[in-house]
């Protein structure tokens, strides 16, 4: 019975021990969607990204009215064409869908040229925003900084532990406009 209370008590006094500790950590959070926007390098990104999708765009516009094109045509003209080119004008059509169908693939699937350059241009700003909130909660310290904009939900936040303008300041970024 004594073995049983002493180490109740010692449960007891461990809970206690790590809840004062943890009392005395600092935890802070950013919103790395708002720094990222408001870097004037974002801009540029987005409207080379912006540029090169729209030019992928017409290609595929171009494409696709050259499918309709050659769907009109085999219509119109199908009765006066023998079964092997018939076959031969529909496998030029499924030839030239299939052909959109990696186009598009290639360009703007999740493994995509638009997605692996998005990346590759966003890498260096997030490296850098990383640095600054690491700078920041060095300087601060913080024990743990999260960020408001991805997948972490909070229900509640105290704006006093928001160090998304102190990264920005960081960064040398303007706040005033926030």
């Amino acid at each position: 019975m004594r073995i049983i209370s002493i180490s109740i008590s010692f449960i007891f006094l461990l809970l206690i021990t790590e809840g004062i500790s943890a009392q005395d950590q600092k935890i802070g959070y950013i919103d790395s969607d708002l720094i990222i926007q408001n870097m004037p390098e974002y801009t540029g990104i987005e409207q080379r990204l912006s540029l090169m999708s729209e030019n992928w765009r017409r290609e595929m516009e171009e494409m696709e009215r050259q499918i309709t094109e050659l769907e009109r045509d085999f219509e119109a003209r199908e009765i006066l064409f023998t079964d092997d080119v018939r076959q031969q004008r529909i496998d030029e059509i499924n030839l030239m869908r299939d052909q959109l169908d990696r186009f598009i693939e290639d360009k703007f699937g999740p493994r995509g040229e638009y997605f692996t350059r998005q990346k590759e241009l966003l890498e260096p700003i997030q490296r850098q925003v990383f640095d600054a909130v690491s700078n920041v909660a060095n300087r601060d310290g913080f024990d743990f900084v999260f960020d408001r904009s991805q997948d972490t939900k909070f229900l509640f936040v105290n704006q006093q532990w928001n160090l998304t303008e102190e990264v920005m300041l960081h960064l040398g970024i303007d706040t005033t406009g926030n």
